[in-house]
């Protein structure tokens, strides 16, 4: 049995010779197009892992060819067996993977299309997997995190409570100093970063913020007397960074300077309303904190060869 993306696989009723059960073949394991397959059947929208049996049969796809004029091409080799991943307790949140491989995806600057390819699966099956709750087979996650440069315990999530920076270092590494405007470009992603200040008991501490990018200022979101409200008045240092374990690299942007209050009622109200998400640590924190930086640097390590 040999099949193509986006065929049909049509398990028939024993005793009748009539369709029991269809779907379309959305992952392929082998190049050569054997068994098994990936099948999101019609009659559920789940995705499962299939081995065809003697009462199963290929519809094969045509391009251009309506649906009601696929003959079916019999066949009559392994015994049907279908494989649904069980979610055990512990197991990984479904949605939340299809999340991890569309972000990987995006960051990887790779389309649907290009990613799909690589994972020997239909674009259609992969979006689908990004964009709704679902449980992947063993072997479709292996060919993702494959295809997207990671690993399947990262696409799970099971690195989660892992410090970055865990991987094995690269053999040629290249350390190099980043340039103000691309230090600029770093910080202006958002996200989450790190402020520095000393504590009112006059420890250092580290404390990490949501924060926005507005007129060439760092603004977050605190709480009065918070740990971070003591930046104001004072002059603090900002860092943010990325990782990227499965390639050994990464970059750190740190800006210097004074650190404020916004007191103008519109610009509180503008800061509020644009921010592109609300403080993690939820609560009450409307008091927000400017850093405008007099100094900006950051580094970038990355192969040698780049």
């Amino acid at each position: 049995m040999r099949a193509h993306l986006g065929d049909q696989l049509v398990v028939e009723a024993p005793a009748t010779g009539t369709a029991r059960r269809d779907g379309e073949i959305v992952g392929l394991h082998h190049e050569d197009g054997t068994p098994p397959y990936d099948v999101r059947w019609s009659d559920t929208g789940e995705v499962t892992l299939v081995f065809p049996g003697p009462d199963a049969h290929i519809r094969r796809l045509e391009h251009g060819e309506p649906a009601a004029a696929r003959a079916p091409v019999p066949d009559t080799h392994e015994a049907e067996t279908v494989i649904t991943v069980p979610r055990s307790a512990g197991a990984a949140d479904p949605g939340a993977i299809g999340r991890r491989v569309g972000i990987e995806r995006r960051r990887q600057g790779l389309s649907l299309v290009e990613a799909a390819r690589r994972a020997v699966m239909s674009p259609d099956h992969l979006a689908c997997l990004e964009d709704q709750p679902a449980d992947p087979s063993p072997a479709t996650l292996v060919r993702l995190a494959d295809a997207l440069g990671t690993t399947v315990a990262a696409l799970r999530g099971g690195d989660m409570d892992r410090p970055p920076g865990q991987g094995h270092a690269l053999l040629h590494p290249r350390l190099r100093a980043l340039a103000p405007e691309e230090c600029r470009s770093l910080l202006s992603t958002h996200g989450v970063g790190r402020v520095a200040v000393s504590a009112s008991d006059g420890r250092p501490a580290v404390v990490p913020v949501n924060y926005e990018i507005v007129d060439d200022a760092i603004v977050f979101r605190t709480a009065p007397g918070s740990v971070a409200a003591a930046a104001v008045g004072t002059e603090v240092a900002f860092e943010v960074d990325h990782v990227d374990d499965a390639m050994s690299e990464g970059w750190s942007v740190l800006a210097v300077g004074p650190a404020s209050v916004v007191t103008e009622p519109e610009a509180v109200r503008g800061l509020t309303r644009h921010a592109h998400t609300t403080p993690w640590a939820g609560g009450e924190r409307e008091m927000w904190v400017s850093v405008r930086p007099t100094s900006l640097t950051g580094r970038r390590i990355s192969p040698a060869d780049q």
